[in-house]
């Protein structure tokens, strides 16, 4: 069981590559001061609670300025009892690029310990991690900085069925996260009815997922980007992460 949360958590926030990863657009779509608040439901049951953050830091990484991201988790206070987690990931970001410097987990789920941190050489695609130093890709990230990068991508000439992939490292590995843009679709969420951006991420089958078990994440289609609801089956059932907070957004 362990780290099972903070997977689904991050997975629902989005092989070699099968094409090129679309351009960013010109103006990035958040800013410091955002802050987003997600549920996390088993069936009809709230089972946990996710906050992200984006957050101003007078750190520099190469004389360069950067954004903090904060993404916690935590499960819900009916689900304490069986399996408590709280778990917390900070990512430090290229302000332009939106490229990750620095990256840092700490994870606390039941019995399960893990403080891990990253560090990536863009230049030289190298990772320096608490185990040692992998080798990275162009442009490897970790998770939270792969989320934010992705709300950023241009998709205004994408068409439905458009496969890209954006690497990333997790579990002292380098790995692919392929996803494929579904199309455009209105839907209603407990934060109101959005015109959204559809996307299905792959996943990997195991201890979580079923070998043909599906993901899909909607994606405010507006000047934002807001992830409000992604939706995935697992082993026994499904979960659905819908977004039920957001301020201090840039538009």
């Amino acid at each position: 069981m362990s780290r099972i949360f903070g997977l689904v958590f991050l997975m629902l926030m989005f092989q070699a590559a099968l094409a090129q990863v679309p351009d960013n657009r010109s103006t990035v779509s958040f800013a410091p001061g955002e802050q987003l608040k997600y549920r996390l439901r088993y069936g009809f049951i709230t089972a946990a609670e996710a906050t992200i953050n984006v957050l101003d830091s007078d750190m520099k990484f190469g004389g360069r300025p950067v954004y903090h991201l904060v993404a916690e988790g935590k499960t819900a206070a009916s689900f304490n009892l069986f399996y408590k987690v709280r778990n917390r990931y900070d990512s430090y970001i290229d302000r332009t690029s939106l490229l990750p410097y620095y990256y840092t987990e700490n994870i606390r789920e039941a019995n399960y310990r893990r403080n891990d941190k990253a560090q990536f050489d863009q230049v030289q695609n190298k990772i320096t991690a608490t185990k040692g130093v992998f080798k990275g890709r162009d442009k490897t990230f970790d998770l939270v900085s792969a989320f934010y990068y992705a709300r950023n991508l241009d998709m205004s000439a994408i068409k439905p069925g458009y496969t890209f992939s954006i690497p990333y490292f997790l579990d002292d590995e380098v790995a692919d996260m392929r996803i494929t843009f579904v199309g455009r679709e209105t839907i209603k969420t407990p934060l109101g009815t959005f015109s959204c951006l559809k996307f299905n991420p792959s996943i990997k089958p195991g201890r979580i997922f079923r070998k043909d078990s599906k993901l899909y994440l909607w994606i405010t289609d507006d000047g934002n980007r807001i992830p409000v609801k992604a939706q995935v089956e697992i082993l026994v059932g499904s979960v659905t992460l819908e977004a039920t907070s957001a301020k201090g957004l840039k538009y």
